[in-house]
């Protein structure tokens, strides 16, 4: 793999989420090459076409490529849990992942770096959790599973996979703290449930800046925690970005409210969390910019320029 000093070439699987488009934008910014792997017909010699749904993709149109970068997959939340969604959730991540990692094998690319989730640990209440802890149980701890699972025929063939285990992503724009803004500024920020349950976090800066460290970083294989260095509770969350949007957070939402309204991603996804940490970054010599919920906070809600 070339160093980050000279310029690669970095092939992206969903490229137009929060982080596919963050990533794409700092490659760029670098003088590195991006190639969007994309559904429709390409528009431009920067783009890949493929469809996952049917396998269709050609390998050889990997030549030159240095990664490629798997973020693929239906949001989590975008809608209440139910059969046909849960699918949906499967299979926007599984299939392609196999598509992808076995163009990896073929094209016999050294780095595949593979979307994951800390929902691979389930629930693991306050124990500190790094990535030597087995899976957890739940929907999302086999989904996560089954995720990493589909990288196999990459790894099979010699490539460098890398597991991104990321958590609650805080952005100045998008993710989760475009869903709690609102309401926080309107004083309605609450814990949920009794707040004690866990939430890694990690601001987007760090999670771009820790995508191409496992990027260029030849020691790393395997899981990787993208979680910052300090988990908080949900109580402690609530009350943090009460503090960075000078708004008071006296209120709880019950959890058989949540449970009510939401169904089964209300305990797996809100009820429950990770106590999670980086290890497997800090081992490597990753250092965060943001080393606690409240210098990402503050970078995620400073007020934007004019």
């Amino acid at each position: 793999m070339r160093t980050g000093q000279s310029t690669a070439v970095i092939a992206i699987a969903g490229s137009s989420g929060l982080i596919g488009s963050a990533l794409a934008s700092t490659l760029r910014g670098a003088a590195h090459r991006v190639v969007r792997i994309v559904r429709r017909a390409p528009s431009n010699p920067d783009e890949l076409f493929w469809n996952p749904d049917t396998g269709e993709f050609d390998a050889g149109a990997l030549h030159g490529v240095d990664a490629v970068v798997n973020l693929c997959g239906v949001n989590v939340g975008d809608k209440r849990w139910a059969g046909a969604f849960k699918q949906s959730l499967r299979d926007s991540r599984i299939g392609p992942t196999e598509v992808l990692a076995t163009a990896v094998a073929n094209a016999e690319l050294p780095v595949l770096v593979n979307a994951s989730a800390v929902g691979f640990y389930g629930d693991t209440r306050d124990r500190v959790t790094d990535e030597s802890a087995p899976a957890g149980q739940g929907f999302l701890a086999q989904l996560c599973q089954d995720w990493e699972g589909a990288t196999a025929p990459a790894a099979d063939a010699g490539a460098r996979v890398v597991l991104m285990r990321t958590g609650f992503v805080l952005s100045p724009s998008g993710g989760i703290l475009s869903r709690l803004k609102p309401l926080f500024q309107l004083g309605l920020g609450a814990r949920l449930g009794n707040g004690r349950q866990y939430l890694p976090w990690i601001s987007l800066e760090d999670e771009i800046r820790a995508v191409l460290h496992t990027i260029w970083a030849d020691s790393i294989a395997g899981p990787v925690n993208m979680t910052g260095p300090a988990p908080v509770t949900n109580a402690e969350f609530t009350a943090a970005l009460g503090r960075a949007l000078n708004r008071p957070t006296p209120m709880m939402v019950p959890g058989f409210a949540l449970r009510t309204l939401l169904g089964e991603i209300a305990d797996e996804g809100m009820l429950r969390g990770q106590r999670v940490i980086p290890a497997a970054l800090e081992q490597s010599g990753f250092t965060f910019h943001h080393n606690t919920v409240g210098e990402a906070l503050a970078y995620a809600t400073a007020p934007k320029d004019l």
